[in-house]
């Protein structure tokens, strides 16, 4: 199979980009989980995220932000000595929060899938790329998309973390033409 060239021979990484990246994401609970997932990756590498995202969704109730938001400083104690998950305390502390502005933007919109996803007016944008050097690391999209999360209380959410949610979740399609999954 032809794959985009950030794919190691991993199985988990090899399977994470045949079935996930890239495929249109609309539930609400996904969206959280990528969003806190991406941030979490923030000075490291997405596969160390991804080998420990089942502890991630152990550790923070399968992402549920109306449980997540009664974390307390107890729980927040545990979760910092929690070897499954990155033990970085704003990170931690960012998930609570991103719980927070994400069940306002939920309350104002409907669904956090529609905000998100209003950034690209509703559809996947698909990009038409031929190596890895021309896939951007940030857009004027996810500029706006940093900068409106930012105002909303959302935190690790940069540019930069905006455009590989983006991808991760589908709003972008940045499988190079010469991937199998490319058209998927």
């Amino acid at each position: 199979m032809n794959r985009c060239g950030w794919v190691t021979n991993d199985p988990l990484y090899m399977d994470y980009h045949d079935k996930e990246w890239g495929v249109p994401v609309y539930d609400d609970r996904l969206l959280f989980e990528y969003i806190n997932l991406e941030g979490a990756q923030a000075g490291l590498s997405w596969f160390t995220i991804l080998k420990k995202r089942e502890n991630y969704r152990l550790a923070f109730d399968h992402f549920n932000a109306e449980k997540i938001i009664q974390f307390d400083d107890s729980k927040i104690q545990e979760l910092l000595q929690n070897e499954g998950i990155v033990r970085n305390r704003l990170k931690v502390q960012a998930v609570i929060t991103n719980a927070k502005a994400f069940l306002a933007v939920q309350e104002e919109f409907g669904s956090f899938s529609s905000y998100i996803w209003s950034f690209v007016n509703h559809k996947p944008i698909k990009n038409h790329f031929r190596s890895l050097s021309e896939v951007p690391v940030s857009t004027e999209i996810s500029d706006r998309l940093s900068k409106d999360l930012k105002k909303r209380g959302f935190k690790f959410v940069g540019t930069t973390i905006c455009y590989a949610f983006m991808q991760a979740v589908g709003m972008v399609n940045d499988h190079l033409v010469t991937c199998d999954c490319y058209n998927g």
